[in-house]
């Protein structure tokens, strides 16, 4: 009994640890949900091709972000490294050169975004959708520039495990970004009535401020000016950049993949009807909201992962990784059985409607079955980046999710008839398997390491 209670000491010193530096991140990804949310809600109020047009457009230019942010990704786990390292003089380089990376992928989002219309086209959208979708996007593109060199920042935020400020700047963004909204959209205060405009250019303005609030703290508080961020000027270095392309590429080609298959989910259940459609759309918010919680611990589970393996201590790299892990699984149990119990309830308060609430009901109990291999999955990701493992990664994603889920989802749902669970089947397979494979790896790396580690230790 006595024996047990260091570890459990370590345990709770650990968990806690990761919730002081996950806690403003969960809530900061719900934050940036809600804006999402609350663009939806508004635009709904406008009309049904005004928000058709916001949410084909929302998809589009949040799949970009997904990518791109991914490559900055890997800016978190390098400054945890140094960080635990004790090479503090080499961070300010280093978040020098993601921003030049930043405003490349800035500048490039801004040109895709003011030319999808055509692809919307072939695409087979709706004709009236198109130019209202192009305006939106072409306003938010305003907002790209700014967003990415925000993410530096963030990351950098992030991997010194310094959180709060980041909280600290999201939620006045979205407080911004629902005002915005209500003047733009609507024609308020004086303002023109732009609608799909108004809320692309809401967005955009939210990007810039939260920047302008980030820069704010960098500056002023003490905590980040000792890093010397803005000392020197430096040109683009590709030493330093090759390595956190090679790092961060794998990262966003698995996030595209990862929103690549859901948006395949959604096309496929678009062609079962719009009550399946409809249905799928709850149970996928649902299991959106739930999953902020173990994303935001896999962020901060990075951070103690990258910052012990930069302390050269792999064996406290595994067990912050696999506490990291085990809290994501722990949440995502508990979420899964209060789905699972409340399912026609959560369904009853997104529609009064009948059959989306029978079919909406019984995909949210599939998505409770899924909670748990989601929460393994993406803490698992959290270690595997703290100990810079992105590229196995990446392809245990295809697999899980382009080799399993979604070729299974399509015969289930759509050749063998089993209609909107089917594809919902096809993800619970294709999680599952990410999340055995993904601990398998980070537990058979982390070993690996730790045993190395002791060897040389041994040697000395």
């Amino acid at each position: 009994m006595h024996g047990s209670s260091p570890a459990l000491a370590r345990l709770g010193t650990e968990a806690a640890a990761l919730l002081r530096i996950g806690g403003p991140l969960v809530a900061a990804q719900v934050a940036q949900m809600a804006m999402g949310f609350f663009d939806t809600v508004m635009m709904g109020r406008v009309g049904p091709v005004e928000l058709a047009a916001v949410a084909i457009g929302a998809g589009l230019w949040h799949t970009l972000f997904l990518l791109a942010t991914g490559i900055l990704m890997a800016l978190s786990p390098s400054v945890a490294q140094l960080r635990g390292a004790g090479q503090i003089d080499q961070i300010a380089p280093l978040v020098r050169q993601s921003l030049w990376l930043a405003a490349l992928l800035g500048a490039a989002c801004f040109f895709a975004l003011r030319h999808l219309e055509p692809l919307l086209a072939k695409l087979g959208i709706e004709p009236a959708i198109i130019p209202i979708t192009g305006d939106y996007l072409r306003a938010l593109s305003w907002g790209m520039f700014p967003i990415f060199i925000f993410m530096s920042f963030r990351l950098f935020s992030e991997g010194i495990a310094r959180t709060r400020p980041i909280l600290g700047v999201i939620l006045p963004g979205l407080i911004i970004n629902i005002v915005a909204n209500y003047a733009l959209i609507f024609g308020h205060w004086g303002f023109p009535q732009l609608g799909a405009l108004g809320c692309g250019a809401a967005t955009a303005l939210s990007m810039w401020l939260v920047l302008v609030a980030m820069l704010g703290f960098l500056f002023a508080d003490q905590g980040y000016r000792r890093y010397n961020l803005f000392q020197h000027w430096d040109w683009p270095d590709w030493r330093r950049l090759q390595p956190l392309l090679a790092l961060g590429l794998p990262i966003g080609i698995g996030l595209f993949l990862e929103t690549g298959v859901f948006a395949a989910v959604a096309l496929l259940l678009g062609t079962l009807g719009a009550v399946a459609a409809a249905a799928h759309q709850i149970a996928l918010n649902v299991a959106g909201m739930t999953f902020m919680i173990p994303l935001g611990l896999s962020m901060a589970t990075t951070v103690r992962v990258g910052y012990a393996i930069g302390r050269d201590d792999p064996a406290a790299a595994r067990f912050s990784g696999l506490t990291g892990i085990g809290l994501s699984g722990l949440f995502m149990a508990a979420m899964a059985v209060l789905i699972f119990l409340a399912h026609h309830s959560i369904a009853a308060f997104y529609t009064d409607h009948t059959p989306v609430i029978v079919v909406a009901g019984g995909l949210l109990q599939l998505a409770a079955l899924f909670q748990i291999s989601d929460g393994l999955q993406v803490g698992a990701l959290g270690a595997l980046r703290g100990l810079k493992d992105t590229r196995l990664p990446m392809l245990i994603v295809l697999v899980a999710y382009w080799l399993i889920a979604f070729p299974l989802g399509w015969l289930l749902g759509i050749h063998w008839g089993f209609g909107p669970a089917g594809p919902w089947i096809g993800l619970i397979a294709g999680l599952s398997v990410a999340a055995v494979l993904l601990n398998f790896r980070f537990r058979q790396l982390s070993a690996r390491l730790a045993q190395q580690s002791l060897s040389r230790s041994d040697k000395v």
